[in-house]
């Protein structure tokens, strides 16, 4: 598999950012009501709820030698050196959240070549019940700008091979960079076929995946038009540590999302759903204290898995903020948009410009301001789960409110604004932007998901009076790769509401150059030295396992405008 214009460097070790927010830890080893975005769609039937026993996340062909059954995948590519994950099936019974199963060694191989002819680098860790039989290897040593396979052995069984890539050198000039970037994927709502179609590119050097990687709501419970195709496990609202490995476990053996996670390394940040509908550290809309236990305990399960299940490394134990650098091309700024934030608040009340409420946490602001500021790279990108631009709703139709005010969680009448994001914790976005300004930061690219609804922002100082108001930054957002969005809500035929609705969000949000209300997809990013453009593609249906895609719009910023252009083919 071979990948396009590809930097040299020279091999040097990570730098000392790098080993600061990138170093490995001993994790990797091993109710108040708030206003929802969102509004549950409920099954037809309480018949749609079953009980799922933990098995269902276990494929039929498990057999008595150990097996890898979830695939295999790696993540946070560095200069010299990648993180490897898999997850081992020792024993029959030793399924996802089972917390039975035997130790079990398993090794790791890195090699040059598919035909592990070459090989640079191999090691043993070791599959325990404490860690749901998952395993990470934080291989270093490697060079980078190179790809390299990999593939894990227990037993007499051999995993997938599958490829990876480190990053350039943090000093080597580099031509271009290529993502693909996602969110928002519901089990239940439909296919991974967006997965699939990135992964049979063959051109990333990563990927980007921004958050709700999977969803916490039972059967039934969660937007899909009213059909569920293909029901979680477990079927209940997941809740404990059990049932959060088996929802990761179930989503790992997706062919497509496997397929990907063989094709490129992830880079992944978590938002919401991860644990529960609009988390923040105290509680979430879709928690209730003491009937589901403690929050405390349900986050602390929620953050474990995750960390077991996907090959990240947290900056500081149980968060997702940190740094990659893509030599003097692109840094990336990767958010944790819950651990720190105030609890939203109501809409209309004032709570949103409170200087005491915070979405990022001071630390977290702290290190993104000076990240920006000393950047010596052309391109300043930030994975960024909810969006930053400002979004106001203005005058639509009822019939168009409605359903909007459904999917954002906003009241049905009145002030139109989503607390959840951005717009909820304006004193930090004035902080932010007014910092970009001061020490005149420039390209600077906010990398956002969540919405369910594609994108294309420039990130003004002052909304209210923008364009006399310059632009800060620009936004590219991707739509959901199954979740729920407007034309789904309405039960409409597809492109029927952003026909009507975007000409109106664009008409109050002068600094929005496209939004697309309806389609399901996935970004592709590509940055030169010249520009950040990003290709939107959009899926045929995404209820099919075989849906086609199909490129739907490009936009770029171009180096030093801080705004956002439509380009009229994909790159």
């Amino acid at each position: 598999m071979t990948s396009r214009h590809r930097s040299s460097g020279s091999g040097r070790p990570a730098s000392a950012e790098h080993a600061d927010a990138l170093a490995p830890s001993s994790a990797e080893r091993a109710r108040s009501f708030v206003p929802s975005r969102r509004t549950v769609v409920k099954a037809a039937t309480a018949g749609a709820v079953l009980a799922a026993p933990l098995t269902a996340a276990l494929p039929a062909r498990a057999a008595a030698a150990p097996a890898f059954l979830h695939g295999v995948a790696s993540g946070d590519p560095l200069p010299d050196g990648i993180l490897l994950w898999t997850r081992v099936t020792p024993v029959p019974e030793a399924v996802p959240g089972s917390g039975v199963g035997p130790d079990t060694e398993v090794e790791w191989t890195v090699a040059r070549d598919r035909a592990f002819t070459d090989i640079v680098a191999k090691g043993t860790v070791t599959a325990t019940a404490a860690s749901d039989h998952t395993v990470k290897a934080d291989v270093r040593g490697l060079e980078p700008a190179t790809d390299y396979w990999f593939r894990f052995l227990a037993g007499t069984t051999v995993s997938p091979a599958a490829r990876t890539r480190t990053a350039p050198a943090p000093d080597a000039a580099v031509q271009g960079l290529r993502f693909g970037v996602v969110s928002c994927a519901n089990w239940e709502a439909g296919h991974f076929a967006a997965y699939r179609h990135l992964a049979a590119r063959g051109d990333l050097d990563a990927w980007l995946h921004l958050g709700d990687y999977l969803y916490e709501y039972g059967t039934g419970e969660y937007g899909t038009r009213g059909t569920v195709v293909r029901p979680h496990a477990p079927a209940h609202e997941i809740r404990t540590l059990a049932d959060y490995r088996v929802r990761h476990g179930r989503h790992k053996t997706d062919p497509d999302l496997q397929a990907l996670h063989a094709a490129a390394p992830v880079i992944a940040i978590w938002d919401d759903h991860e644990f529960a509908d609009n988390a923040w550290p105290g509680g979430a809309e879709n928690h209730t204290e003491g009937a589901e236990g403690t929050w405390a305990a349900r986050l602390a399960a929620a953050k474990q898995s995750y960390f077991e299940w996907m090959p990240v490394r947290p900056a500081i134990a149980g968060t997702t903020y940190r740094r990659l650098r893509f030599g003097r091309l692109a840094d990336l700024s990767l958010l944790d948009l819950r651990s720190f934030r105030s609890q939203q608040t109501g809409i209309g009340d004032g709570g949103v410009d409170d200087p005491d409420r915070t979405l990022t946490g001071r630390a977290q602001m702290d290190w993104l301001k000076a990240g920006l500021r000393t950047s010596d790279t052309t391109w300043r990108l930030v994975g960024n789960s909810v969006m930053i631009a400002p979004f106001a709703i203005g005058s639509l139709t009822a019939d168009l409110l409605r359903p909007l005010a459904e999917l954002l969680g906003l009241p049905r009448e009145g002030l139109a604004l989503n607390t959840d994001q951005w717009d909820g914790y304006t004193d930090d976005r004035r902080e932010l932007l007014a910092h970009l300004r001061t020490h005149a930061i420039r390209n600077t690219v906010f990398l956002t998901g969540d919405i369910h609804m594609a994108w294309a922002n420039d990130v003004p100082y002052d909304a209210g009076t923008y364009p006399l108001s310059a632009s800060a930054a620009t936004e590219f957002v991707v739509t959901s790769v199954t979740s729920d969005n407007l034309d789904d809500i309405m039960k409409v035929r597809e492109g029927t509401v952003s026909a009507v609705a975007a000409p109106l969000i664009r008409a109050a949000n002068r600094h929005v150059h496209w939004v697309d209300t309806d389609r399901h997809g996935y970004g592709v990013l590509d940055v030169t030295a010249e520009r950040a453009q990003m290709d939107y593609y959009v899926l045929s249906d995404r209820t099919q396992a075989d849906a086609t895609a199909s490129w739907a719009r490009s936009y770029r910023t171009r180096s030093g405008t801080q705004q956002v252009e439509r380009v009229y083919d994909p790159v």
